[in-house]
């Protein structure tokens, strides 16, 4: 399985972006696709999942500002990030798992097998 981030960039606060993760190798639509981040000296942190048949997972205190959705013809699970604030830059990565664990523990990132090379969102104040 490959991963492929992108869509990260430099925007100001208020703004939004929309990442994408595309996902090559197996068959897509069993394995269950996690977005986390990273700030520089912080631990890697869960945003959303996007589980196998088209559900979804956020982190409560970013529900309202995040929606992930699956393309399932482009093999890409996408993350809008809406009202992004300062706070947010960090480095974005998209993980992905076909495990039973992956879809019950989806926030932890110990459970996902491949992750992608990740993507820098910067957000200026």
């Amino acid at each position: 399985v490959q991963l492929q981030a992108s869509g990260g960039g430099l925007v100001q606060a208020g703004g939004s972006l929309r990442l994408s993760c595309t996902f090559s190798g197996r068959t897509f639509r069993i394995y269950n696709v996690g977005w986390f981040r990273q700030a520089p000296g912080k631990e890697r942190e869960f945003l959303a999942a996007s589980r196998t048949g088209d559900d979804t997972k956020y982190l409560n205190s970013e529900k309202g500002r995040l929606t992930v959705s699956r393309d399932h013809a482009r093999n890409t699970v996408y993350l809008q990030m809406n009202f992004l604030k300062p706070e947010d830059t960090a480095a974005y990565y998209c993980a992905a798992a076909a495990s039973s664990d992956s879809r019950v523990y989806y926030y932890d990132k110990n459970v996902y097998s491949y992750w992608g090379q990740g993507t820098q969102v910067t957000v200026s104040s």
